[in-house]
């Protein structure tokens, strides 16, 4: 990558970084032409390939852009403090919403970008997505308080399933079409208090 990108305005660096959001969001990795990203940011081509050597350099750019901001506002929210896990993926989907607010087409990205199958990058992100969730897996349990939930509970596998859930629900939207940040937040509400009426240890 030509560290000239860095060195852009930051309101143009946006501009490219929504524009790779954007196509890639829409398409496959394969099916995303430079020149239509290109001319999303409103820049020539030959720029673009000027900052990024090629498709897979931007790919995997637009892809570690997403994990920094990601961790960086679930940090700022708190959400790995908290002692109560539901309190926690509260902070923690309040701070997903806002970057979905900031950039439209990320969480889509993110979710083809996981399920991607073309060699030429799914190793990478593969490989990235692994680090990833081990961390956020392990910063969300590391204060939670196990005397909340149901007796011999595997607070492990009961993230994970949440997890799974979670995932299904996102690529359901994707398949569909439908991408609705206030309804994706009422829904994620709905599924935390179902969860809590699961695991939460029920008051004598």
């Amino acid at each position: 990558m030509n560290e000239k990108f860095f060195s852009l305005p930051g309101e143009k660096q946006e501009a490219i970084i929504n524009a790779g959001f954007r196509v890639f969001s829409q398409n496959s990795y394969k099916k995303s032409p430079m020149s239509e990203i290109a001319g999303a940011a409103g820049i020539s081509k030959s720029l673009l390939f000027h900052y990024f050597h090629n498709k897979k350099e931007l790919y995997l750019f637009l892809w570690e852009k997403c994990v920094r901001i990601t961790i960086e506002e679930l940090q700022k929210s708190g959400c790995y403090g908290q002692k109560d896990l539901f309190d926690s993926m509260y902070k923690g989907m309040l701070a997903k919403i806002r970057i979905m607010r900031q950039y439209p087409d990320l969480g889509v990205f993110v979710v083809k970008a996981y399920y991607e199958k073309d060699p030429e990058i799914r190793e990478d992100i593969q490989n990235s997505m692994a680090g990833h969730l081990a961390y956020r897996a392990t910063a969300k349990l590391l204060n939670v308080d196990p005397e909340q939930f149901i007796p011999g509970i595997d607070l492990q596998m009961m993230y994970k399933e949440m997890y799974w859930a979670s995932e299904g629900y996102l690529w359901e939207k994707l398949q569909s079409g439908e991408i609705n940040i206030d309804e994706m937040e009422q829904d994620f509400m709905k599924l935390m208090e179902f969860w809590k009426s699961i695991y939460l240890r029920k008051e004598v």
